[in-house]
């Protein structure tokens, strides 16, 4: 029987503490993340929670800055409110937005960047799905919702609401993780495509999603896999690929930081792009900034809390990781 390390069993918990000149720089606010066990990795690509309650923020410090992900969402505001600025428009007072539908939203994939404000204190979660697999699970068309933002009511059917609600209703984060694993788990053992192997980073996933594409169904042309990968995610896979090398170009210039200055040439070549200028290219079309700006960003700027949660959760993951193939996490 293979030993599970707790990245297996259970949602693992990464709560970062920034140390040094970093934390004097930040705020108290806290910032949460959850990776799943590897049963669930291609379901689950993350939990996030954040709340800024009793810490004095200023109004630059409140919003809230995210990259194109190809996930769909479902997000809970249990305190405060959100307002989601218009697209390819800088955080500023004056830029215009629309509030979150419903306390209780779904959010489709993002091909662009977004940018949302806290007017006051604010504790919401985000529970992050595969889009694949959420068609799977709940038969919506990902597509259908490409940069869309609904009440979770108009979308979800009455076992999905159920789980919104008792996770609404939780006492603490760490029971609302609880009762988020507990609802997904069983059904995706029974759903799971064969092809299906642990994943934790959106290169694996892409890859992964193009071998299924290419068993399934009749026809096995390049097209008709394409075809197959659109109507399961909702874009294209050259689309999936780029944010996969962006993603693995942030958390490359992660690892490099943490010795000195980046070189982002080698970052460049080690994250499959052909030059530094496309890596520049597409780390604006992802994120909004250049690599060199992000980075900073990161690490000066409270609004970019959810980029440092993810660059810190790859030092805080357990030895090997725990994505062992054939182990189901249970």
């Amino acid at each position: 029987m293979t030993r599970l390390t707790p990245y297996t069993a259970a949602m693992f918990r990464i709560d970062p503490t920034p140390s040094g000149e970093l934390a004097a720089s930040l705020s108290a606010a806290r910032s949460t993340l959850w990776l799943p066990r590897a049963a669930l990795s291609s379901c689950v690509r993350a939990v996030i929670s954040r709340d800024t309650r009793g810490v004095n923020l200023d109004e630059a410090a409140r919003y809230n800055h995210f990259p194109a992900a190809p996930v769909c969402s479902l997000v809970w505001y249990f305190h405060g409110e959100a307002v989601v600025l218009d697209p390819h428009r800088p955080a500023a007072p004056d830029t215009p937005g629309r509030p979150l539908p419903d306390c209780i939203t779904f959010c489709g994939p993002f091909n662009r960047p977004v940018i949302s404000r806290n007017p006051g204190p604010m504790h919401a979660m985000m529970l992050m799905l595969m889009p694949d697999a959420l068609g799977q699970l709940t038969g919506l068309d990902p597509g259908a919702f490409l940069n869309r933002v609904v009440p979770a009511s108009e979308v979800l059917d009455a076992s999905w609401m159920a789980l919104c609600r008792a996770v609404d209703e939780a006492p603490d984060d760490e029971a609302r993780v609880a009762l988020i694993d507990e609802f997904l788990a069983p059904r995706w053992r029974q759903l799971r495509p064969d092809a299906a192997s642990p994943v934790r980073v959106y290169a694996d996933w892409s890859r992964n999603l193009a071998l299924r594409a290419s068993v399934s169904g009749w026809g096995r042309s390049l097209r008709q896999v394409e075809r197959r990968i659109k109507q399961w995610t909702g874009q294209p896979l050259r689309e999936l690929r780029g944010m996969g090398r962006s993603e693995q170009a942030f958390f490359d210039a992660v690892v490099a930081g943490r010795s000195g200055e980046v070189n982002w040439s080698d970052v460049a070549s080690s994250s499959g792009y052909a030059d530094q200028s496309h890596l520049c290219r597409q780390s604006r079309r992802v994120t909004g900034f250049p690599p060199a700006e992000l980075r900073r960003r990161i690490f000066a700027d409270e609004s970019f809390w959810a980029y440092r949660l993810w660059g810190f959760s790859e030092s805080q993951l357990p030895d090997g990781e725990g994505l062992m193939e054939g182990s189901d996490g249970t």
